[in-house]
């Protein structure tokens, strides 16, 4: 064969995902992700739409420069300095041996499912909540299944342990306040819930300080509950999502069962340094959340007096519809360079709170499609009410139901 005769070959292999020997329950499947949009007004993903200080940018930026002479040796694989630094953030009197990290709370997560679910075991979740949960399930080999939130996307004491007892799981996870729907689960029902049931329970607080009550946490409760596990995020509130760190707080037992199973080595170096440059400047880097909750309200209140559903929340978005066709006003908004979430109950979408301008710009695309859309009639099918067993589900079954570039979110 001749040079040329090569040249005229692909260099790339033409096989396809259906030739490959996949997992049966990966046939079929999608990467789960939000696409990238270069759009004017991205209010899909509860990012914080402020950047760090230029001050703690520079920091950081030194930071990583001094991590960096050392790129050629492994992270510190405990990551005990930042774990440090978590607990002193956290509080409550937690230490660094009650606190684990790691890439982001969807690693937590997935550690988490890998010590205390995983083949023969279930991972209950109360829905409408984080589309991420089935997939968690899904890749630790674990079965998913799901019991309704009440109709206000609460929980109910006794509806969710008869939920726990039927469907025998070993993991329960209960976000609060809960994606999409904003809803907050007051500590005294989580306290009773650990009270009544051997399960592990798992708070997902990815966006407790955006809360009213950002004190009002789970964390509280460790002391009294060794099964309880507490995790959060600094993608949200502390505007770090592009840093990629999340944390679980629960007894030491709990992080040392954590430990046995994470990869060694998982946080780089680079990683720990940005993260606690950010933590030394806590209240800088949250400093924003008090305005965020007040765009939060502001846009509630909004969206209400223009006769939308627009749902209580104590996160930084606000879930509003309900809309015939959800779907077309999604892709109206889009034409219009604003981004939010298909996600939620039917006829419902999610926006985020942004800066002014964002808001200002997505009020304006709003009023052009409010007079045109139609609505759901109140006394249609709702997602707020809905019978309260438990039923298994697959990933499928569970994804946001559109293939529209709204996204998956951390």
């Amino acid at each position: 064969m001749t040079e040329r005769d090569l040249g005229k070959i692909s260099h790339v292999n033409p096989i396809t995902l259906a030739d490959l020997p996949l997992r049966d329950e990966l046939v079929g499947e999608q990467p789960y992700g939000a696409p990238t949009l270069k759009v004017p007004v991205p209010l899909n993903v509860n990012e914080n739409p402020y950047p760090p200080s230029p001050a703690i940018r520079r920091e950081m930026a030194r930071a990583v420069a001094e991590a960096a002479e050392t790129l050629n040796r492994y992270p510190d694989r405990e990551a005990l300095g930042l774990r440090e630094d978590l607990a002193h953030y956290i509080g409550f009197g937690v230490d660094s041996t009650q606190v684990w990290a790691a890439n982001g709370s969807n690693e937590v997560m997935v550690q988490i499912l890998q010590v205390f679910a995983g083949p023969g075991r279930t991972v209950l979740g109360f829905t409408p909540t984080y589309s991420m949960y089935p997939e968690y399930a899904r890749n630790t080999h674990s079965r998913y299944v799901t019991a309704e939130r009440n109709r206000w996307f609460g929980l109910d004491v006794d509806d969710a342990v008869q939920a726990i007892n039927d469907s025998h799981a070993s993991v329960v996870l209960i976000a609060t306040p809960n994606n999409p729907t904003g809803t907050a689960i007051p500590v005294s029902v989580i306290d009773e819930i650990c009270e009544r049931t051997t399960a592990m329970i798992v708070v997902d607080e990815a966006y407790q300080e955006f809360s009213d009550a950002p004190d009002d946490s789970a964390i509280a409760l460790l002391p009294k509950h060794g099964r309880l596990i507490v995790v959060r995020t600094l993608s949200k509130a502390f505007a770090l999502a592009g840093g990629r760190v999340g944390y679980a707080v629960a007894a030491p037992a709990v992080v040392d069962a954590l430990r046995v199973i994470r990869l060694p080595y998982h946080l780089s170096a680079p990683t720990q340094a940005v993260a606690r440059v950010a933590l030394s400047h806590a209240p800088q880097m949250l400093d924003k959340v008090a305005e965020l909750r007040i765009t939060r309200d502001e846009t509630a209140t909004w969206l209400a007096r223009h006769g939308l559903d627009a749902v209580p929340s104590q996160a930084n978005f606000v879930l509003f519809g309900r809309f015939a066709d959800r779907h077309s006003v999604f892709t109206t908004l889009l034409e219009r360079g604003v981004l939010v979430r298909e996600v939620g109950p039917e006829g419902y979408l999610r926006v985020s709170a942004g800066t002014p301008e964002q808001m200002s710009e997505f009020r304006a695309a709003m009023i052009e499609v409010i007079s045109t859309s139609s609505r759901l009639p109140t006394d249609a099918d709702d997602a707020r009410h809905g019978d309260p067993g438990p039923r298994t589900t697959d990933s499928a079954a569970t994804r946001d139901p559109s293939p529209v570039p709204g996204g998956h979110d951390d």
